[in-house]
């Protein structure tokens, strides 16, 4: 069989599978249409024809071939690519690098919402390659059997494709953080892990009852690698006493917590890890390659849970 028509074979299915995900998504989309706002003119928006989410002065904004909705009005440059999104959702989802972190929050929003008889609508904010948000809509299904309608945000393009790739049956929406294209008070959780924040918008998107959960790391957060990568003090250890503050002032602060514990990486989990974080970006070449010869390293995972509502 020729090897052109092998790959035209290929093609066509790769092109069907595309246009079923496509399909798939607008579908699932179009039962939580309600949620949306354009974020051009704010009006409110349906899916039409299970290919476009439309608002009423005709603003369109198509499903991608993967499922995802992109309302980014432009690109900015970034550092956080494919290969970063990939090497973090293989260490989450085969390392289990934050499984007890994810199952933190679960418990958190079953507490919260015990039994509510209502859908809760979970807002991930910076939700990357979507691994966290579809691991804690997992956790809350299976272990709480409470209904969730998880809905990922980011800037990058890159992270988004990846998300709406891996894990269907959730909104996947490329848009900026400071103009999202949701109603007013829709969201009983907004989650915010290691990511920036817009306070504003959350007050907005925040439903009356809703709550917060930002996540921010502690002092001993990665510090094996820290003290390996860098010679600076600074650099070795650091504090987020001044988020934490901001936080309690933007919010009714409800509770915090801290999560501490230490995981053990092979070759393989060092790698990844070497390729999903920020930190190994401003050292040497000579000291992050001395780390990647380590065959293990234990590594410390160190967090903030805060927790914080709407001031009333």
């Amino acid at each position: 069989m020729p090897f052109s028509f092998i790959s035209k074979r290929m093609n066509e299915v790769t092109s069907l599978l595309q246009k079923n995900n496509r399909i798939e998504s607008a579908k699932y989309v179009s039962n939580f249409a309600a949620i949306f706002a354009c974020p051009i003119c704010k009006s409110s928006m349906k899916v039409i024809d299970f290919k476009s989410l439309i608002c009423s002065n005709n603003h369109t904004f198509d499903f991608a071939k993967q499922g995802y909705l992109n309302f980014a009005t432009h690109t900015g440059n970034t550092k956080y690519s494919k290969g970063l999104f990939e090497a973090r959702r293989k260490l989450i989802t085969e390392g289990a690098f934050y499984k007890p972190l994810s199952h933190a929050i679960a418990k958190i929003i079953n507490e919260r919402f015990f039994k509510s008889n209502e859908i809760i609508f979970l807002l991930d904010t910076g939700c990357g390659e979507g691994s966290p948000l579809s691991k804690i809509c997992d956790i809350i299904r299976t272990d709480f059997s409470e209904s969730i309608v998880g809905i990922g945000i980011d800037i990058s393009k890159e992270g988004i494709m990846a998300a709406s790739k891996n894990y269907p049956n959730k909104i996947w929406t490329v848009a900026d953080l400071a103009n999202t294209p949701f109603k007013n008070k829709q969201f009983d959780v907004i989650l915010n892990i290691l990511s920036p924040s817009n306070y504003t918008e959350f007050k907005r998107l925040l439903k009356r009852d809703g709550i917060v959960i930002k996540i921010v790391p502690q002092s001993g957060y990665l510090k094996e690698l820290r003290e390996h990568l860098f010679l600076k003090q600074e650099k070795q250890n650091y504090s987020n006493l001044e988020t934490v503050e901001r936080f309690k002032e933007s919010f009714q602060f409800v509770e915090s917590s801290r999560l501490n514990y230490v995981i053990n990486l092979n070759k393989t989990s060092i790698e990844w890890l070497v390729q999903m974080t920020p930190l190994t970006w401003s050292t040497t070449e000579e000291r992050l390659k001395s780390f990647l010869y380590k065959d293990t390293a234990q590594i410390t995972v160190d967090f903030d849970i805060l927790i914080g509502k709407n001031k009333i």
